[in-house]
């Protein structure tokens, strides 16, 4: 039989832990708490360490998409500067025949006539060069109110609606009306 004191038995008895059962569980419960502030300063410490690399990783990409925007700004800028440099250099050919032509002081009809058919040629290429395309309508064609302009509606032995002439040719730049051909329209009968 085991020796117990009477205080022993009792507390046994009655359900109340020993001195020594709260020692161990208080140590129990320190070692936990010990463990625990240890995982806790450890999780702390690699969520510091995230965080510090997650906002350098900000930074750059603030930094770099700061630079992308101030390049574009910067080419755009250069592109409104110098958009009109390539079709100013290809219109002075056309400048250096006119000058050319009027240089000449005993330039018979004949040559004028044949510079000035050289000049519009250049020229001709030079807008054609840059995207600037004629719009001269045959006659007969369909009037078109995105290219054309009316000027006046005639009596004609054609279909209504149609171009009967051109007073004026008009031009796109890239598919753009830049000035719309000037024509007579025949009047519905």
């Amino acid at each position: 039989m085991s020796e117990n004191t009477p205080s022993e038995q009792s507390q046994t008895l009655t359900g109340e832990p020993s001195p020594e059962e709260l020692e161990a569980a208080q140590a129990a419960d320190e070692f936990d708490a010990s463990n625990a502030a240890s995982q806790a300063q450890t999780q702390l410490a690699a969520l510091q360490a995230k965080n510090t690399e997650l906002s350098d990783s900000f930074l750059r990409a603030k930094a770099e998409a700061e630079n992308a925007r101030r390049r574009a700004d910067d080419e755009v800028s250069k592109a409104r500067k110098f958009a009109i440099e390539s079709f100013a250099e290809s219109l002075l050919p056309a400048l250096d025949s006119l000058e050319a032509g009027l240089a000449l002081k005993e330039a018979t009809l004949e040559q004028l006539r044949e510079g000035s058919a050289a000049t519009l040629k250049q020229l001709k290429s030079a807008l054609e060069r840059n995207r600037v395309l004629e719009i001269n309508p045959a006659a007969g064609s369909k009037f078109d109110p995105h290219q054309h302009q009316a000027i006046s509606m005639v009596p004609a032995a054609q279909e209504a609606n149609t171009v009967v002439m051109v007073l004026q040719k008009g031009y796109l730049i890239a598919d753009r009306v830049l000035r719309p051909a000037l024509v007579t329209v025949a009047a519905p009968q």
